[in-house]
């Protein structure tokens, strides 16, 4: 029982017993005549950490009642942020801990997944090692899910009807869950951002755990504070996707990226009419569009026939027609005529 003393500014503790084994052993370890002042040093030290929102200025201001053995931790912690923030460690780092938390988590869900690190091993696509992390579902070599880890605040969502393919290519959420399906062969992809270190782009539509329809799952970790709650979410529900999916004859998901991708486009036609009503002057621009355009849409043409014809797209189809590469050559030959006809 823990009683307050308004008055004296007093806390009484009565008749308390503690069951915690860490507790246990740490005091077991105290002289008996030191338990006393050793208990409130504990709970003074607790209290400031529990009102402090970063362990690192709690550290730096309870050093002086914790000695040496703080001021050790306290470098080790600042080191482990040094590390983290600043050099390209942080990435193999976090990755070497989501696979260590997910094993964990599969042995406390008595579930035989198993999760590795792909390290410098190429996938299905040339040269590419996208998809850091590989899990197979009880084992099975053939039932994967694909896990991307991006600690780095220059990757944008990049959503399909904003993308335009004719700028430099530049890595997304879209894209790397994408390729790491087809560079990995897994069912589901999942690509992971830490809280300390994500574009806004994403925090606005990501809070926790996100699916982009058709395309996989989206988990903001925090692995400062060793939350890594959303990820095992996100998991549980990509295991799910990859064990019950059922061939469709007509996937419509993957309909509903093209025709996304067309709408944006015959958006970009009727931007084209208004630059021709609104100043005639602007001819080059015009014609650059337009010719855009018709590459666009024919493009956009062969993905859908081919896509109405077999029902659905190859991972590394859906990988070509997000990225539009070959779209992007056919255009260079035009605009160069484009610059010497104006």
């Amino acid at each position: 029982m823990i009683k307050l003393n308004q008055q004296s500014k007093t806390i009484d503790l009565k008749e308390i017993s503690i069951t915690n084994s860490i507790i246990f052993n740490f005091f077991d370890k105290v002289p008996t005549n030191d338990r006393d002042e050793t208990l409130l040093r504990a709970l003074y030290i607790g209290v400031l950490a529990l009102m402090e929102d970063r362990i690192s200025a709690f550290l730096s201001k309870t050093s002086n009642e914790l000695g040496t053995e703080l001021e050790s931790l306290k470098i080790l912690f600042d080191l482990k942020q040094e590390l983290f923030y600043k050099t390209a460690v942080k990435g193999s780092l976090a990755e070497e801990d989501i696979v260590e938390f997910l094993n964990n988590h599969f042995k406390d869900k008595k579930i035989l997944d198993t999760a590795h690190l792909t390290g410098n091993e190429t996938g299905n696509l040339p040269r590419n090692k996208t998809g850091d992390i590989i899990c197979r579902i009880n084992g099975d070599s053939d039932l994967k899910i694909a896990i991307e880890c991006k600690f780095d605040k220059s990757i944008k969502l990049g959503n399909i009807e904003s993308k335009d393919v004719f700028t430099r290519k530049y890595d997304t959420a879209w894209s790397q869950l994408i390729e790491s399906d087809a560079n990995r062969a897994s069912k589901v992809s999942i690509i992971v951002f830490d809280i300390s270190i994500v574009d806004n782009s994403i925090l606005k539509i990501v809070e926790n755990v996100g699916f982009i329809q058709s395309i996989g799952f989206v988990a903001i970790i925090d692995s400062q504070k060793g939350d890594y709650s959303n990820l095992a979410i996100a998991y549980m529900l990509a295991r799910d996707i990859a064990i019950n999916a059922k061939n469709v004859d007509l996937d419509k998901d993957v309909l509903a990226i093209i025709v996304n991708r067309i709408i944006k486009d015959i958006n970009e036609i009727t931007n084209i009419k208004r630059l021709v009503e609104g100043n005639i002057e602007n001819n080059k621009a015009i014609l650059k569009q337009l010719e855009k355009s018709i590459l666009l849409m024919e493009f956009n043409q062969d993905y859908l026939s081919k896509f109405l014809n077999d029902g659905t797209l190859t991972k590394k189809d859906l990988l070509d027609f997000y990225m539009g590469e070959g779209v992007k050559d056919k255009y260079k030959p035009i605009e160069k005529e484009i610059n010497e006809l104006i």
